[in-house]
């Protein structure tokens, strides 16, 4: 068994926030004030407007998290969809206070949390199922940005993992190290 088969599953789901947190900020970092608040149509959302709503989400949802509704009478849902973001450098302030709050809330908690019961909407939900759900959202949302990014990019965009047509090179250089 490997050192990563061997984490558990809320150390394996930190890791994964983690990594979809470095991918959204990687994808992000390639582009101007101007590009992170285009969109294609009025029915489209600018990475700007995407990452406004990925942190109202989160501190919505992280914000006293285990004793508290996930949808806070605070939040301003629909507000979120509304481009206000004026540069990477307010995108970014929204981007890490959102992230904060949620590395805040799961970082504490231990295996024995998991079965415990929290509300979304009034929903109950374990908080492995609630936590499960915020990863499906964010890697969803993470995926527009990168996916925008690239469109606006073009022929410059820097790959986050395995450049196209570089598959066979990456797997040699790999096995070379595994042996």
């Amino acid at each position: 068994m490997t050192a990563r088969n061997s984490l558990s599953h809320l150390e394996n789901t930190k890791s994964l926030f983690r990594y979809y947190k470095s991918l959204g900020e990687r994808a992000i970092a390639q582009l101007d004030d101007e590009q992170i608040k285009w969109h294609q149509n009025e029915n489209s959302n600018s990475i700007s407007i995407i990452v406004k709503h990925l942190s109202g989400n989160m501190l919505s949802r992280w914000t006293d998290f285990l004793t508290t509704d996930g949808e806070k009478s605070w939040r301003q849902r629909d507000d979120e969809f509304v481009n206000s973001i004026e540069n990477k450098q307010e995108l970014l302030l929204a981007w890490n206070k959102g992230w904060d709050c949620l590395f805040n809330a799961i970082d504490p908690l231990t295996e024995n949390d998991l079965q415990k019961i929290v509300y979304i909407r009034d929903e109950g939900h374990t908080v492995m199922e609630a936590i499960n759900r915020q990863l499906a959202h964010y890697a969803y949302h993470i995926g527009q940005i990168i996916f925008v990014a690239k469109i606006l990019k073009g022929e410059e965009w820097q790959s986050l993992s395995i450049p196209k047509g570089k598959s066979s090179e990456y797997n040699k250089e790999k096995l070379k190290k595994k042996k």
